[in-house]
């Protein structure tokens, strides 16, 4: 069973040009690094998320991996100074974890 999870966080929309700001430098941070989680990035159009909102989603073979991941990125000294900076642009965060199907 492959997993897809979700970080959904929406920020304050005055703002929304510096949280973008630094969500840019999480993507240099992620594709700079080989040990870094990969995902891609998404912003709601129209969709149950508001448009002041970045989904961080990516694939995981089980829900075990998916939690390394976020467990990796709590222990991740590069990743904690930049969510320092982002964190007063916060309104709120989720995380959904979705089991993908196959029916194949």
């Amino acid at each position: 069973m492959s997993v897809r999870m979700r970080i959904i966080q929406r920020f304050k929309a005055p703002h929304e040009r510096e949280f973008m700001a630094l969500e840019r430098e999480f993507a240099a941070l992620e594709a700079s690094r080989s040990d870094y989680p990969k995902g891609r990035r998404l912003q709601p159009m129209a969709a149950n998320a508001p448009c002041n909102s970045l989904i961080w989603e990516a694939e995981f073979t089980d829900l075990e991996s998916a939690q390394r991941a976020l467990d990796f990125f709590a222990g991740d000294a590069a990743h904690e100074r930049l969510l320092e900076r982002q964190r007063p642009f916060f309104e709120e965060v989720r995380i959904e974890f979705y089991q993908n199907l196959e029916f194949a």
